[in-house]
């Protein structure tokens, strides 16, 4: 029995790189040394002569902490932005942040509400002061949080809309549009929010459940030149009781056939009496009855809508103050879909209502203030809020006898987004940005066909918004933005359209701010061409989305490595109606064309069942909570895997399972640095024409690993490369390649042809991974390239992709490879069957047998099997299998036995061999390990 100790011969890899990735304290480190380094400053100048990639950042609303949703977007972004750079592009990132609107003005606000401050009582500039300070503040915490997730770019030029340079810039976009005659003031029905007291972009709006009074209400016919419907009524449907004192109206289609009933009976509480005529649509007859008063009836007649035309009624609380005429319209909005067919007008409050009342010299009228209290013009109801009186409506109703029925219902409703509560149509004078005026609306779709939509499918969604889309409401009636800084004449409220006063105003405002707008006298800007006393300044402010659709201009066109239009926009995909169609205008109007060339549209983070995350659902997963317990890598990784062009889905399970696929990858690159430990490639390298064919097969793999990423960056699909690159490392590396070769490099001597090949490889492998990965394991792998290649190398974020050589495209090899990796399958499915049945521990027990068919056997004739099956020994035989041999339906032409290895085990390698005790030197060794020890 020999007393020596091998162990130190044995070539073990050696690496300071830590299984243990502890991300959450690494990651600030590496943060803290780019800063160091000047990294983001290094990277912007990089590849200065370089052809440019110019993506813009959306920018987000500074008002709060970064959620998951941001860090999809700004880590995608990031991601696209590594590796153009690492692609050898100039690449020069600004983010921007929105800094104006109601978002923001609204938390000043509600922290009034706290103290019992009210906001009109504080001077105007002294609470956009206040909007300015929480802005600034939110955009410094934003920033770092976005460093923290290993995101770079221009910080210190980043934008924001509320800098004087940029209001300035805002303010002559808007002009543009004042000049060219496309600006306009108009009534035309917008969304109010009654809460925040402005009108409302629909992309400030979502559909929420919301209960309301599903009311029948009857209209009584006054006088018609149809006989039949003397002494009738016409019922109409609503859900918001608060419109019926604004009704001027009732609508009908006249290709709908109508039918005229007699109520025989109502149901029990109803106010309504027996022999009641009512009109509603005869395809809406049934469901009526079904779900109104009315118990039973009898048709008297099946009229044309055609024969109500004439028809005049009285308004249902005619009797209390209503006593106005109320006309029945042809409408062609009119359908079947629900309700009675007929549709009650409030002009003051609805699209269709407003168009067709105007149509026929029916006003829509001032029926409330800003904040929703009825005006004077409103009977018995002035001076309440509208929100208040659904109840007092329907008993008016009720008393009067004009109430057919009455429910509470939950339906869709649009809310405002910021302040969670309903909002209402109402007409206002607002300032729009015609379609029509300059061909706007054909300029944009002629722009839509001509920029690349991923998905394609995202291209109709934006088509159909543009197409249908009414004039671009551009006022809100707030105080926190940039104003609509242009005069208005008193008499006429036309706009005062003069290049040299928008260029006055211009000018000063990028000197001194907006607040210049709301201080000092308008003489300064009118005369002496103009009479100051014949003019009003617009106190509205613009639509932030206006704002952000003019970041282009102020940010891409002003700065000189940029390119416009951009060759990116990405957002989530609720900007197709926000700020992608916004930029999409403003451009198409100044410019005649897109700002951007391509547009990436990704979905929303979604729960594991696929719900919209909420704290009151209990399914809510904070960005901070995900980035304390994993680290922002993983995070990261989670994105760059996911099908984001759709809802991704997080949850506790799914940030486990991308950690459990991190530390595969974290395995690979720690095996690459032991492995390499000491490797000197100009001693070590060996040519590729001398290198063994699993290491060949192996660079074939690296080639067609770089076309997916050649693919991924074309198409902006991270999906499919992060995943295969995640199974060329788990499957094809380390559970195939780095598993055969593992003896020779942990025992073949170091001069050894085979491990030089393969130290040759692994340092291929190495430089190629570090860098695919780079982008995405922007942390770990600048960890990995330092360790390899020393504190003081160059950060791996400023290198290029590797250069793949055309000579390791070797389909040849790689198909004869993939065909022994089907047949070891077998080997090692024979020899795993029989550990399960005790017979045998490890495999290098084990001497299979393997029968093969004549294409099997010429392949792996050659080969040594032995190494590849991680065996001591085996046994190649061409016929006949045993009976009991082992196969594979899917394996074709090879079955194998298992036996047990026969001689002594290696104490250096481990491999039981006849041939161990031969050498006197070494006795414990086999002649392969007694030489390299000699």
């Amino acid at each position: 029995m020999s007393t020596k100790s091998y162990k130190d011969t044995v070539f073990l890899p050696k690496t300071s790189f830590s299984m243990r990735a502890d991300l959450t304290n690494k990651e600030p480190r590496i943060i803290e040394e780019w800063r160091k380094q000047d990294l983001d400053k290094k990277l912007q100048n990089r590849f200065k002569d370089a052809p440019r990639y110019t993506q813009h950042d959306g920018p987000p609303y500074a008002n709060g902490h970064l959620h998951l949703g941001h860090a999809l977007n700004k880590i995608l972004k990031d991601v696209i932005f590594r590796s153009r750079s690492m692609m050898g592009y100039n690449v020069h990132y600004i983010h921007g942040w929105d800094c104006h609107g109601l978002p923001i003005e609204w938390k000043i606000e509600e922290s009034y509400l706290k103290k019992k401050k009210n906001k009109d009582e504080v001077p105007v500039l002294e609470f956009r002061q206040e909007c300015r300070e929480f802005a600034q503040k939110w955009v410094d915490v934003q920033t770092a949080e976005l460093q923290r997730l290993g995101v770079t770019g221009d910080w210190d030029n980043s934008y924001r809309t509320m800098t004087f340079e940029a209001e300035g810039q805002i303010i002559d976009e808007m002009s543009k549009f004042l000049l060219d005659g496309s600006l306009y003031k108009g009534a035309k029905p917008v969304m109010w929010s009654v809460v925040e007291k402005t009108s409302l972009a629909e992309a400030e709006v979502e559909y929420m459940d919301h209960k309301s009074p599903s009311l029948y209400i009857a209209f009584p016919v006054k006088s018609s030149d149809n006989a039949d419907l003397t002494d009738a009524r016409a019922v109409i449907w609503t859900t918001t009781a608060w419109t019926i004192p604004c009704n001027r109206a009732l609508a009908y289609n006249a290709d709908i056939n109508y039918t005229l009933i007699e109520v025989d009976t109502f149901k029990e509480g109803s106010t309504l009496r027996a022999g009641l005529k009512l009109v509603v649509a005869e395809d809406l007859l049934e469901a009526f009855a079904a779900d109104s008063d009315v118990e039973s009836y009898h048709v008297l007649k099946t009229i044309p809508g055609s024969s109500l035309s004439g028809t005049i009624c009285r308004h249902p609380l005619n009797e209390i103050g209503f006593d106005y005429d109320v006309p029945m319209l042809a409408g062609d909005f009119v359908s079947t879909e629900q309700g009675t067919g007929l549709v009650h007008m409030a002009p003051s409050h609805g699209e269709d209502d407003f168009h067709l009342c105007r149509k026929h010299g029916i006003d829509a009228i001032r029926t409330m203030d800003d904040g929703g209290v009825y005006t004077d013009l409103i009977p018995v109801f002035n001076g309440q809020h509208i929100f208040k009186v659904t109840q007092p409506v329907i008993q008016a109703l009720s008393d009067a006898g004009n109430l057919a029925g009455a429910k509470e219902i939950t339906h869709s409703y649009p809310h405002s987004w910021r302040s969670r509560k309903p909002i209402i149509f109402r007409v206002v004078p607002q300032w729009f940005i015609s379609m029509q005026t300059t061909e706007l609306r054909d300029k944009a779709l002629q722009a839509v066909e001509d920029v690349r939509w991923i998905p394609e499918v995202s291209k109709n969604r934006i088509q159909a918004m543009v197409g249908s889309r009414p004039d671009w409401n551009i006022s809100r009636q707030r105080a926190w933005g940039v104003p609509i800084a242009i005069f208005a004449h008193k008499d006429t409220e036309q706009p005062l359209r003069d290049p040299k006063i928008v260029a006055r105003i211009v000018e000063a405002v990028k000197k001194d701010g907006a607040d210049i707008w709301y201080t000092g006298d308008p003489r300064r800007f009118l005369e002496p061409e103009y009479n100051p006393e014949d003019y009003i300044a617009v106190t509205d402010i613009l639509d932030v989305w206006f704002e952000s659709g003019c970041t282009h201009a102020f940010v891409v066109e002003n700065t000189p490595t940029l390119n416009w239009p951009v060759d990116l926009y990405l957002e989530g995909s609720d900007q197709h109606r926000g700020w992608f169609q916004s930029s999409l205008l403003e451009a198409c109007g100044t410019r005649g064309k897109a700002p951007f060339k391509s547009v990436l549209t990704h979905g929303f983070i979604v729960d594991k069942n696929g719900r919209k995350m909420s704290k009151s659902l209990g399914n809510n997963i904070s960005l901070d909570d995900a980035m304390k317990k994993y680290g922002a890598e993983i995070v990261r990784l989670w994105i760059v895997g996911s099908n984001y062009f759709e809802d991704i889905r997080i949850s506790d399970e799914i940030l486990k399972h991308t950690s459990d696929a991190y530390r595969r990858i974290r395995n690979t690159m720690r095996f690459l640095l032991g492995s390499l430990d000491g490797f000197d490639s100009a001693t070590e390298t060996v040519e590729y024409k001398d290198l063994p064919e699993l290491e060949k097969w192996v660079l074939h793999g690296l080639t067609r690993m770089q076309g997916l990423v050649t693919k991924a960056n074309k198409t902006l699909n991270y999906q499919e490369l992060f995943s295969e690159l995640h199974n060329f490392c788990a499957m094809e590396l380390s559970a195939f390649y780095f598993d055969i070769r593992k003896d020779s490099l942990y025992c073949d001597a170091p001069t050894d042809l085979k491990r030089r090949a393969c130290r040759t490889v692994l340092s291929h492998i190495f430089e190629a991974l570090t860098r695919w990965y780079a982008p995405a394991l922007c942390f770990t792998m600048e960890e990995a390239w330092k360790t390899r290649h020393g504190d003081d190398a160059e950060s791996i974020h400023l290198q290029q992709f590797p250069e793949i050589s055309d000579l390791w495209y070797n389909p040849e090899v790689f198909t004869k490879w993939e065909e022994i990796r089907g047949y070891r399958r077998v080997i090692t499915g024979a020899i795993e069957l029989k550990r399960e049945q005790k017979e045998i521990g490890s495999s290098l027990q084990a001497k299979p047998v393997i029968y093969a068919s004549n294409r099997a056997a010429s392949i792996l004739e050659n080969l040594d099997i032995p190494e590849i099956a991680i065996t001591s020994e085996a046994i190649l035989t061409e016929g006949v299998e045993a009976e009991d041999a082992y196969h594979l339906a899917d394996v074709a032409g090879i079955a194998v036995t298992i036996e047990k290895a026969e001689g002594e085990k290696c104490e250096r390698c481990w491999k039981i061999l006849p041939e161990v005790g031969s050498n006197t030197a070494h006795p414990t060794l086999c002649n392969r390990c007694s030489d390299v020890v000699g």
